[in-house]
């Protein structure tokens, strides 16, 4: 019989700090307010949560553009605060996650700062800094996620700077010994204080031997559509040769590594990565080679436009060819970054919106049933829909405003959570208003409420959570076998030395079914 380090088949709950709960009635969600529904988590049956940035930063991209990665932003609370977090979510069982961003930081950071002041300064390389061409203009013709350039024009260095997005979150220079060696202390000083893992966002954007920079080509499989990604200039161009996925990133996954692995208790490294044009399952078996990353976050399932039955096998076979027998991978369904599964996946699966609550509780139980970890997003639980009647001078996310109406960004997923339906602004927060409008549509579902509802999707979810853990199939061993099904339907074989179990998921029934063979 084998057994699996904890991160190896964790159920995770991502959450999202600023809409989980607010303490002190400021309209934003902070770390007193996860911890007083740290209970809610643990009776659902989760394993562990992932917490979304909330380091000192001056919020331009919400918490992913940091300005001191050693202290806690002010609106989300102090150390104090965390360590009393760490200590409950210990004591009821449930590891905790820190979403780090090594990539790139706030313009706001001393260590900015001083680099943008001159050319000899003792942080002058700590970013990617370039000559203009001759005419002025930028180094390359590379793109930011978020629109635009991704160089900016520095006028106190007469060069250009790097940013894969944001102006405001510029990329730091791993080709400088120092950069990982600060990273490195980072590492020790949140894993010290107790973390048991890292989700590393966008990892695959870490610049170091870029230098001399070469322009991207252009991609011969773009074609505009009505996505997102269809439509953005940044997807008209290939990155993995220069901008994204270079091989020196893999010296900060193994520096992190080690660090990781000498501590007790099996800390847990997950990398955010993604590549282009559907090579997302090879930058993750680069990435979690053995000495690097322990697993990766897969975007297999997270299509924006949702996914048919068959493209959901057709994930699920790419992945188990590469990863069987191993927890070297994450799926989820749903995150911060895109809109929600209730919503993108019904025209998909071609299901009503009647029926939306069993298609959310199927597609979780499928979710959970494959090899290695999953990530549930919070709202998941209770089958919440985007929100996509924000008022475009209540947007907040940077990528939405920059291309509304075309694409509405973030914050239809963003949302505050709602736990008591007949509570001010569904029992999230005392304030007048809040960062984002609380959903009137989501009332229905608070997550209270729901939990006392025997026959809510968080009780359906929280029975088949118990079940799993008696399963060693499931919690034993990460091999998935005869992997089969049609347009409506998918199965596979959960194999332990000492169970086999026949899985079954009915998208015409809109039922999962689990039998030991």
């Amino acid at each position: 019989m084998s057994s699996l380090k904890w991160w190896e088949n964790a159920v995770i709950y991502q959450i999202y700090p600023r809409s989980f709960q607010d303490s002190n009635d400021d309209g934003i969600g902070d770390l007193k307010g996860i911890t007083s529904r740290l209970n809610y988590l643990s009776e659902l049956g989760v394993d562990a949560i992932w917490i979304s940035p909330f380091f000192k930063s001056p919020q331009k991209d919400f918490g992913y553009d940091v300005s001191d990665y050693y202290s806690i932003n002010p609106e989300y609370g102090t150390l104090e605060d965390f360590e009393l977090l760490i200590n409950k979510a210990h004591n009821l069982t449930l590891k905790v996650m820190l979403d780090i961003v090594p990539a790139h930081c706030s313009s706001e950071h001393p260590w900015f700062v001083e680099s943008r002041s001159s050319t000899t300064n003792s942080k002058s390389d700590w970013f990617h800094w370039a000559e203009p061409k001759e005419d002025g203009s930028a180094p390359t013709n590379w793109l930011s996620f978020f629109g635009g350039q991704a160089w900016t024009w520095e006028p106190r260095r007469q060069q250009y700077y790097l940013h894969n997005f944001l102006p405001e979150q510029p990329n730091l220079n791993y080709a400088n010994p120092a950069v990982l060696e600060e990273f490195n202390q980072i590492a020790k000083f949140w894993f010290d204080r107790g973390v048991d893992g890292f989700r590393l966002d966008a990892v695959h954007t870490i610049n170091a031997n870029s230098f001399p920079y070469k322009d991207n080509p252009a991609n011969p499989k773009f074609k505009l559509g009505p996505l997102p990604q269809d439509q953005q200039p940044f997807f008209r161009q290939l990155h993995d040769a220069a901008q994204l996925n270079q091989p020196a990133i893999q010296d900060f996954c193994a520096s992190y590594r080690g660090i990781a692995d000498s501590y007790e208790n099996d800390r847990f490294l997950m990398g955010e990565v993604d590549g282009d044009n559907d090579s997302a399952i090879i930058v993750s078996e680069t990435f979690t080679k053995p000495g690097r990353l322990h697993a990766t976050y897969n975007f297999d399932l997270l299509e924006w436009g949702g996914l048919t039955v068959k493209e959901i096998k057709e994930a699920i076979l790419k992945s188990a060819k590469v990863f069987n027998n191993t927890g070297r991978l994450s799926f989820a369904f749903s995150n911060h970054d895109v809109p929600r599964v209730a919503t993108r996946q019904l025209k998909a699966l071609n299901v009503s919106p009647k029926d939306s609550d069993k298609m959310q509780i199927l597609l979780l139980k499928l979710q959970i049933s494959l090899i290695g970890s999953t990530c549930i997003y919070q709202g998941e639980e209770l089958g919440l829909e985007d929100v996509t009647d924000i008022p475009k001078e209540k947007m907040q996310d940077p990528w939405g405003i920059e291309f509304a109406p075309t694409f509405l960004g973030r914050d239809t997923c963003r949302t505050p959570m709602v736990w008591n339906k007949d509570l001010p602004n569904g029992g999230f927060s005392n304030s007048n208003t809040t960062w984002l409008p609380i959903s009137d549509k989501h009332l229905e579902r608070a997550a209270i409420d729901s939990a006392l509802d025997p026959n809510s999707i968080y009780n359906d979810l929280a029975k088949f959570l118990k079940w799993r853990k008696k399963q060693s199939a499931m919690t034993e061993a990460n091999c998935i076998l005869n992997i089969a099904g049609d347009d409506t339907e998918i199965s596979f074989d959960r194999e332990s030395d000492d169970q086999t179990l026949h899985c079954n998921f009915n998208f015409k029934t809109l039922k999962a079914s689990f039998e030991e063979i």
